[in-house]
């Protein structure tokens, strides 16, 4: 959970600015528009294919 105290004579857009950087460090921004929408079973499987690091040195295909 993310807590925001006021620091001295902080104004409350100052508040706001700061709680939003400490959601977009923690991922919760990105993880609430992944959730947002319905995402495809195929569309799932591609991102996670993608997010996993590739073995092997070279990017060309083999023959």
């Amino acid at each position: 959970m993310i807590k925001v105290k006021s620091r001295g004579n902080e104004t409350a857009e100052q508040m706001l600015r700061r709680f939003k950087k400490m959601c977009e460090k923690e991922g919760l921004t990105k993880d609430i528009k992944r959730v947002a929408y319905y995402e495809k079973p195929s569309e799932k499987r591609r991102r996670r294919i993608r997010k996993t690091p590739r073995v092997g040195g070279s990017s060309a295909p083999r023959r």
